[in-house]
């Protein structure tokens, strides 16, 4: 069908202290004017906390905050006949992690703590537990996708 050849696959970054292919991920959200060390040093103090605070493996309360930020569903738009629907669709394993890390990121930098390291820490923290901006955000989105039901059969 298409001429043009796939692009090839990336292979995932692995963070060296956590074993963990999401870190990286959250590092270059963060990471401002290529500031990666400071990114980095941010993200780990963060995680440091989360050691600090939780009894807990620091690692697994992050993964289960980053799980329970993911959306399953979410609404796109599509024109039908000079009409905008919301359709509700299936979000892709990897949007969805991109989506939670974006949620995650933009939730922190709204929060009124000093440092973003207790920025971030807070809202993983948050997260974990079910409750923060992040978590309100795929709560909503999911209660678009379920509001807009009727229009699941404009899917393409």
């Amino acid at each position: 069908m298409s001429r043009k050849r796939k692009a090839p696959k990336k292979i995932p970054i692995i963070d060296p202290k956590y074993k963990s292919t999401i870190i990286p991920k959250l590092i270059n959200s963060i990471m401002y004017d290529g500031k990666k060390t400071i990114a980095e040093k941010i993200i780990y103090d963060a995680i440091e906390k989360i050691k600090n605070k939780s009894k807990e493996e620091p690692i697994n309360v992050f993964n289960d905050a980053i799980n329970n930020i993911k959306p399953s569903v979410e609404v796109r738009s599509r024109r039908v006949g000079g009409a905008t629907y919301q359709v509700p669709v299936e979000v892709k394993a990897k949007r969805s992690q991109a989506l939670a890390l974006r949620w995650l990121v933009d939730a922190s930098r709204k929060r009124k703590d000093k440092k973003m390291s207790e920025k971030i820490f807070n809202e993983i923290y948050d997260a974990y537990q079910n409750r923060g901006s992040a978590i309100k955000k795929k709560e909503d989105t999911h209660k678009m996708a379920e509001s807009n039901k009727a229009f699941a059969h404009f899917r393409w």
